[in-house]
């Protein structure tokens, strides 16, 4: 039998490095994954090593290589979806000088203030500063000081011998592509956090001379623009040799992650969200024109689709909610935690929670949870959030705090929806659910019931980033267009709303209002 093109698509989440093999029609055949480590500084930051990603890389294709090697023989081109908004500042000669600086990562915000500041200003940036940004790109640096504007600054600042040494700031996804191919390439929608490109226009997203100025980074630091779809190269000789693939292999730029799940979703149409659930969540669908919210920080940025925006809401900590629990909360004999260690299947895990939940009530016997562990970005962008739970009693179980860890993210989730509504200027009667944590049966029903309407869930939620990645080197590779994803995606179930949680999202929504002034006071910068 002779096997179609596959890509090998890459898919680097801030977990770890995963690999998978994937035909034009979305199958994806062969999965492999290696974790690589995130560490938590004190101060605010968050690192992780990227010379770890390419070694995981190699050891990930090794394993499609042993499993699927006539698949893996058929491969004709590489695409990656990777992380958004971490930072790594590279030599002249590619390698690396600092590690990625995480999109979790807050220590810029300092710096950040200090290069944007001004009268009149709004969160300590100037409002002149901010119009331009708002105007030119649609969006503005997170005043949180979580993306590339606030962490090459902080290089600049903290660190003026590697500025000095540094030729280029690549996100995640570029130094990926520069390790594949030996070109600095940064893709329309990796360079947007930087915050110096004129996006007004789809087709033609650039450089903007002016925002690279105020910007405060030599000008030549910066990488030029490509678009997600732009063959970029084949292997270079050294990443084949590290791949074991052979060097005619073509490169096809990719995206950063929320970018690829929008396309693996199948949400290729116009205003057709999805919500994807991992470390992090998000909710985005394409639209026709750029726009931003500034209250809800929403905003519709440059995407895959070349002549769309991709509306975009991150909720910064979903999964990484229940990570803490399993890690942090319960014993180490615990069946959860024995779950997650049973086999190198991630699905255990989430069946040792729907195991639990399900012998909870909606509402989880009173108990609220609100899953601000780092901060949060929509719909309001505040960095002195913290999770909590709340209304714990003598009765209170596991399970209870369980259960409320799940409906708090869906509660948040809801509160994002109504934002997300309000820009469609239609209201979310309807949206796909994918992502790792997407395999949790529980979940997606607590979230049908906590959004109150249908959740229908990717056939094959944890695969939705690689199989965007596929996507978009098929699309560039000629094998497909974009306007067939609609129908080669079908759902594997549908979840429609039952219990009502009106009032908990009113009492949630308060809780917010009540207790963020008392995070501020608590989290405020220097307060030990």
């Amino acid at each position: 039998m002779v096997l179609p093109p596959q890509v090998l698509a890459i898919d680097l989440g801030t977990s770890g490095m995963k690999a998978a093999l994937v035909a034009a029609d979305g199958t994806v055949t062969g999965w492999a994954e290696r974790p690589v480590p995130l560490r938590v500084l004190p101060g605010g930051g968050a690192e992780q090593d990227p010379v770890a990603w390419w070694d995981a890389l190699a050891e990930a294709v090794a394993d499609l290589g042993r499993e699927f090697p006539s698949h893996l023989r058929a491969v004709t081109t590489i695409c990656s979806s990777t992380q958004g908004e971490g930072t790594i500042a590279v030599d002249a000669n590619g390698a690396p000088l600092t590690q990625c600086i995480s999109w979790l990562d807050m220590r810029g915000a300092a710096h950040l203030r200090k290069q944007f500041g001004g009268f009149p200003a709004y969160q300590g940036m100037s409002v002149l500063n901010i119009a331009r940004w708002l105007r030119l790109t649609g969006g503005m640096p997170s005043v949180t000081g979580k993306d590339p504007a606030a962490h090459m600054l902080l290089v600049r600042d903290e660190m003026p011998e590697i500025y000095a040494r540094t030729k280029t700031f690549l996100n995640v996804l570029d130094w990926i592509n520069l390790k594949l191919t030996g070109r600095t390439v940064a893709t329309v929608d990796s360079i947007l956090t930087s915050w110096v490109t004129d996006n007004r226009k789809a087709t033609d997203i650039r450089y903007s001379s002016a925002l690279v100025a105020a910007s405060g980074i030599d000008a030549d630091k910066f990488p030029p623009i490509v678009k997600c779809t732009e063959v970029i190269g084949t292997l270079a000789p050294s990443a084949a040799d590290h791949l074991g693939l052979p060097q005619s292999v073509q490169v096809v730029a990719g995206a950063i992650d929320n970018t690829a799940a929008a396309i693996g979703a199948g949400t290729v149409r116009d205003n057709e969200p999805h919500l994807y659930l991992g470390t992090s969540s998000w909710i985005c669908a394409h639209v026709p024109a750029k726009k931003t919210d500034v209250t809800s920080g929403i905003a519709s940025i440059p995407c895959a689709l070349p002549d769309r925006y991709l509306m975009t809401a991150l909720q910064a900590t979903a999964g990484a909610n229940l990570t803490w629990l399993r890690d942090k909360i319960v014993e180490f004999d615990d069946p959860i935690v024995s779950a997650g260690h049973v086999s190198r299947d991630e699905g255990t895990i989430f069946d040792a929670f729907d195991s639990l939940i399900p012998t909870v009530p909606a509402g989880a016997n009173g108990v609220l949870y609100m899953p601000w562990l780092y901060g949060e970005r929509a719909p309001v962008d505040d960095p002195n959030l913290r999770a909590g739970f709340l209304n714990i009693s003598l009765e209170t179980t596991r399970s209870d705090l369980l259960r409320a860890v799940f409906e708090g993210v869906a509660l948040n989730t809801r509160w994002m929806t109504g934002a997300v509504s309000r820009f469609l200027k239609e209201p979310v009667t309807s949206m796909v659910i994918t992502g790792g944590a997407a395999r949790s049966n529980s979940w997606c029903q607590i979230f049908a019931d906590v959004l109150g309407i249908e959740i229908r869930r990717d056939a094959n939620p944890v695969a939705v980033n690689a199989r965007g990645a596929g996507w978009i080197g098929a699309v560039g590779a000629g094998l497909i267009n974009f306007s067939d994803i609609s129908d080669l995606t079908k759902p594997d179930h549908v979840f429609e709303p039952g219990a009502d949680y009106d009032e908990i999202y009113e009492t949630y929504t308060l809780l917010h209002k009540q207790l963020a002034p008392i995070y501020k006071r608590l989290n405020r910068p220097g307060r030990k």
